[in-house]
């Protein structure tokens, strides 16, 4: 009979909940590393709502590794999330929004729907994710000059929009522990 092999504590991330018990953030999941876990609830920030069978020792100390924590005094999260690339891709859940089609992130780029050159600016309201050939097929033309329309009109979306987008995308690796506080829109694999 084979011995079993305990998990590293490297491999033993904490899901951060806020104090509402929601994920702090779904894409990213909100995890934090053993280390930043264990100094949380010794600082008493955090209530351990779950732990790995993982233990870590001192000399004169054995705690189980806390595999779910909840935040005690809630954060709240900005109405608007900041601009960037990746949150332009995941408004528009990583598909382009010419051609339609979910494309891997290094194959995405985002596109202004009014040139830079034509007087369009870098707004939520002017950029799209594309691909890179759409994008290069568009080039610096007006959508009714090139006959390109974005699928959906950019917009400027709210954080709790790219959460949701956010819980389509589930990561590759997901505790038992924490299916009671995730909730995603694709069906799970079970472990």
């Amino acid at each position: 009979m084979g011995s079993l092999v305990s998990p590293s504590p490297e491999n033993c991330p904490a899901l951060v909940l806020n104090a509402d018990f929601r994920p702090l953030s779904y894409f990213p999941l909100s995890l934090w590393s053993w280390q930043d876990t264990i100094k949380a609830v010794f600082l008493d920030r955090v209530s351990i709502l779950s732990e790995y069978d993982q233990e870590v020792h001192s000399p004169s100390f054995a705690m189980r590794l806390p595999s779910v924590i909840a935040l005690k005094d809630y954060i709240s999260t900005s109405r608007y999330p900041a601009f960037t690339r990746f949150n332009v891709f995941l408004r528009d859940r990583f598909t382009c929004q010419y051609c339609n089609h979910r494309h891997p992130t290094p194959e995405l780029t985002f596109d202004h729907v009014t040139p830079r050159s034509k007087g369009g600016r870098t707004l939520w309201d002017n950029v799209v994710t594309a691909c890179g050939q759409c994008n290069l097929r568009k080039g610096n033309q007006l959508p009714n000059q090139c006959g390109m329309h974005p699928h959906r009109r950019p917009w400027r979306p709210t954080s709790f929009e790219l959460q949701e987008n956010g819980r389509a995308f589930p990561p590759n690796f997901l505790h038992e522990s924490w299916r009671d506080y995730l909730y995603w829109d694709s069906e799970l694999d079970p472990m």
